[in-house]
């Protein structure tokens, strides 16, 4: 069934979703739609979803069900296109972050570097920067910058410093070629993980991931009514560290804002205050699975304040 993309924490995600069948329900995340075709098997006749995916390919995917509407566009921009349908306020969403298994087994989407390929990453055809683009146009700075922050790279700096000096001598530009290039800086005992880090860092720069995460989960108050929820699955520490500060602080920077009387605000309650992971069967059945961490939260019917 789920031949495009095997959701992970498919009913955990759902079940904490949806609670009201009649209510409006939107998934930022379509993918192979295996969770939106779940929500919708929750709702009642009365009931709404509206699905956002910049990927192409996902329009083939698309479910024949009056109660569906897919949005083909980033979830960047999800507050002014639920404006747009008038839609809102919301009944909860569901974001289930990073990249669905047909991106990743497709070599000429260029983003697993166990295939062959061009070293592309782009989440949407429409976006003009692809990684062979950033690899061959960035400065060493920003490389060094990006290879810490989203790869958590140990040697960012010798790694960024190969990659300027390749430029015009090496193929930068495939998957193989840059892979070669970087031999000098990959750790011959865990190449697979070192590799996987620095094309983690590159996807997330390409797609500006972590900007889009971020613009949604400012708007999310705004977007979703009192009692809605707000269900994130994530794959990497830094987007569940921005999920995790948003609900135990009110903020995404995780800055604890009181008042006079010692107090903090927050407009999403974190239910439960742990991250929910996959059980050991959902991993042996589906090994991309195991870094997954979802976080739910609850729209407080208004800012609670906690000691």
């Amino acid at each position: 069934m789920y031949d495009y993309h095997d959701p992970v924490l498919l009913h955990p995600s759902v079940d904490a979703l949806v609670t009201n069948p009649d209510g409006t329900y939107v998934d930022v995340t379509f993918g192979g739609g295996g969770h939106s075709r779940a929500i919708l098997n929750k709702l009642s006749p009365k009931g709404k979803l509206i699905a956002f995916d910049q990927d192409e390919d996902t329009l083939s995917r698309v479910p024949q069900d009056p109660r569906f509407t897919l949005v083909n566009h980033n979830f960047q921009f999800t507050k002014p296109y639920l404006e747009y349908l008038k839609a809102l306020p919301v009944d909860g969403i569901l974001a289930d972050l990073g990249i669905s298994s047909h991106q990743i087994d497709v070599g000429e989407r260029g983003f697993a570097h166990r295939l062959n390929g061009p070293l592309d990453m782009r989440m949407s055809n429409q976006n003009p920067i692809s990684a062979a683009h950033l690899v061959n146009t960035a400065s060493e700075s920003e490389l060094t910058t990006l290879f810490k922050q989203y790869g958590e790279i140990p040697n960012a700096r010798r790694l960024a410093e190969v990659i300027t000096r390749s430029r015009g001598s090496k193929d930068l530009a495939s998957i193989q070629g840059f892979k070669s290039a970087i031999a000098p800086c990959t750790p011959g005992k865990t190449p697979a993980k070192y590799l996987s880090q620095v094309f983690q860092a590159l996807r997330i720069a390409v797609n500006k991931e972590m900007f889009v995460l971020e613009t949604l989960l400012n708007d999310a108050e705004s977007i979703i009514k009192p009692g809605g929820k707000l269900v994130v699955i994530s794959y990497h520490s830094l987007e569940d560290r921005m999920v995790k500060h948003l609900f135990q602080t009110g903020n995404l920077q995780g800055e604890r804002h009181t008042d006079l009387y010692g107090h903090i605000s927050k407009p999403f309650d974190n239910q439960p205050n742990a991250a929910i992971t996959p059980d050991a069967e959902e991993i042996e059945k589906n090994k991309r699975a195991r870094s997954a961490k979802m976080r739910i939260g609850v729209r407080n019917t208004w800012k609670k304040t906690l000691s």
